[in-house]
């Protein structure tokens, strides 16, 4: 069964005329196609290059002429992580938002996870990438897409969980009522009802990966530096040299892979996306993309659906057998469900109770009892540099993002900017910036604030943008027709319509810039390191330390990252996510 409850808008237009397909387009695809994969196997080649990793190399030659390559390398890396992220995204925020019981391990479990700092999973992973590949580049090159994939994984799962528990009832019902596989609800309702925020949140994490590229592909594991070819560990190399000249030619690079991504993937992949917009009515604005449509006037969509369609009818067939239908919600019988909790939570409470009881151990013979009242002072300083950065983002952006979202013009104009500016690594900017305040005397513990600001303010403006592109249009015509005030507008209509968008970017926000704090509380410029006290600089320093128990310290500062993430969002995001679940969802 083929259920297509999103068709293309220009399909639904009687009056819209048939564009014939053309030769033109068919050479350009074709072309463009075989480009794409001839780079692909070139650039591939260079990741299993055999290396002695004792004398791997602790930074790479900054000749200007290297940045193409280098700039294709990260790009690679960065779509494998892309990849991995969204399967993580389908298979763990489905499971979270289905499943009452897994819920309530998933959503902390995912809390931590993203509270974690890319250098402590790079302590581990390094190390056991390593050892898997003995000899071999591919070890290394498996540790930076791991690293990336971190930096990328979290805000889309929040995004598409969030879409699922919001999901409009007509939809479960009419899966209920079509009789669909727990399979084809997935890919005909789940994934469709969450396209545009999963694109935007997309967007919005590839950019952050650029943001951690740098400690991806230049990072000091226990005293031993590792570097790969690629623009992030170049810009790390020259900025420890205090090269600007080089870095600028690396942030002109730069400009031209964000630009030239944007244009030949996001913008076509946002366009397409807006045929599963939610709505009686049509957007008052379809984003345009040249490259989608010179692929819709080629013969590729046909070829394609002739290829798949055998290949989805058979994937349906398996999986809608194994995973069986969607049912309504039954009445369960409420002694056996206390039954099952019970054994549930003496299990999980078990398996935290002994890794706690793990972690204390390590901690207090590694690093002791004061060092852990140490380090939530570094925790608190940090924590106060989170919440001005969040304050003056969400004062700013909201409104803004609001505006550039359900403003036709304006966002034909602006969104394409944002999105470049999105997708461009800010900590490249770094040595510039840290220039600037050195000139200005301005402290880094200060400075620091606008660091992390550079890397994650991004996270709202793209969750308001999407929150907003996707209130449904009957909506603004049923407050146009009333003629409501504008503040009533924004009380009633713009703010509850953003809200659940707003909180998963600001959810991903906070998280992101305690992570983004490991980068902007220490400074390495023209051979001069910067720190600031927080517990980023906390956590870089016992990253890169030889003392035999930096460990110990490490998972310290770790842990205590962890607890402060996870306790605010316990405290604060996670009530907001409730709110928005009882009282703005469609």
């Amino acid at each position: 069964m083929t259920i297509t409850l999103f068709p293309p808008r220009v399909a639904t237009r009687p009056d819209a005329p048939r564009r014939g397909r053309g030769i033109a387009a068919d050479i350009l695809v074709v072309v463009g196609a075989a480009a794409l994969i001839w780079a692909i196997i070139r650039i591939s080649q260079g990741m299993g290059a055999s290396v002695d990793l004792a004398k791997a190399p602790s930074s790479i030659d900054t000749d200007p002429a290297k940045l193409p390559y280098y700039a294709a390398r990260s790009l690679l890396r960065m779509f494998i992580g892309l990849v991995a992220s969204l399967i993580f995204t389908f298979v763990y925020a489905t499971i979270a938002a289905r499943s009452r019981r897994a819920r309530t391990v998933l959503l902390p479990i995912l809390d931590i996870l993203q509270s974690v700092p890319i250098l402590g999973f790079l302590s581990i992973t390094v190390t056991m990438f390593i050892a898997l590949f003995p000899g071999s580049e591919l070890g290394l090159e498996c540790a930076a897409i791991f690293a990336i994939f971190t930096s990328q994984a979290w805000n889309m799962t929040f995004a598409f969980y969030h879409s699922l528990i919001s999901q409009p009832r007509d939809l479960t019902e009419a899966a209920i009522n079509l009789r669909l596989s727990k399979w084809q609800r997935f890919w005909r309702l789940d994934v469709p009802s969450a396209m545009i925020p999963l694109v935007w949140n997309t967007v919005m994490s590839f950019g952050g990966g650029w943001f951690f590229l740098t400690a991806s592909e230049a990072v000091s594991v226990s005293g031993k530096n590792y570097a790969l070819p690629g623009i992030g560990a170049y810009v790390a190399s020259a900025s420890a040299e205090g090269r600007l000249g080089d870095i600028w030619w690396a942030i002109l690079t730069m400009v031209i892979v964000v630009v030239a991504v944007n244009l030949l993937f996001w913008s076509p992949l946002i366009a397409w996306a807006e045929r599963f917009r939610i709505g009686d009515s049509e957007s008052l604005h379809e984003p345009h993309s040249t490259v989608l449509s010179v692929l819709r006037r080629s013969h590729a969509s046909d070829l394609t659906a002739r290829v798949m369609s055998p290949l989805i009818t058979l994937l349906d067939k398996v999986f809608g057998a194994v995973m069986g239908r969607t049912q309504p919600v039954l009445t369960v019988n409420q002694t056996r469900r206390r039954a099952g909790d019970s054994v549930f939570t003496v299990a999980v409470v078990a398996v935290l109770l002994y890794t706690v009881y793990r972690i204390v151990e390590i901690v207090l013979e590694g690093a002791g009892v004061h060092e852990v009242g140490y380090t939530f002072l570094l925790g608190l300083a940090t924590m106060s540099r989170v919440v001005v950065l969040m304050l003056v983002v969400t004062a700013v952006w909201v409104p803004l993002g609001v505006i550039i979202g359900l403003n036709p013009k304006l966002t034909s104009v602006a969104a394409p900017f944002i999105q470049i500016a999105a997708s461009f690594p800010a900590n490249f900017l770094f040595p510039m910036v840290t220039a600037v305040f050195l000139a200005c005397h301005i402290s880094l513990d200060f400075g620091g604030i606008l660091l992390m600001a550079l890397g994650t303010q991004w996270y709202v403006v793209f969750n308001v943008i999407a929150g907003a592109s996707a209130i449904p249009n009957d909506l603004l015509e049923a407050a146009d027709n009333l003629r409501l005030p504008r503040l009533m507008r924004w009380r009633k209509v713009l703010l509850p319509g953003i809200f659940a968008s707003f909180v998963t970017g600001g959810i991903t926000a906070a998280g992101g810039a305690w992570n983004a704090s490991i980068v902007a509380e220490v400074m390495t410029y023209d051979g001069t390191t910067y720190h600031a006290h927080g517990l980023g600089d906390y956590i870089a320093k016992w990253t890169a330390s030889t003392d035999p128990n930096h460990g110990a310290h490490l998972l310290l500062g770790i842990v205590v990252m962890c607890v402060f993430v996870v306790a605010t969002n316990a405290a604060f995001w996670r009530r907001l996510y409730a709110l928005a679940e009882r009282r703005y969802a469609l």
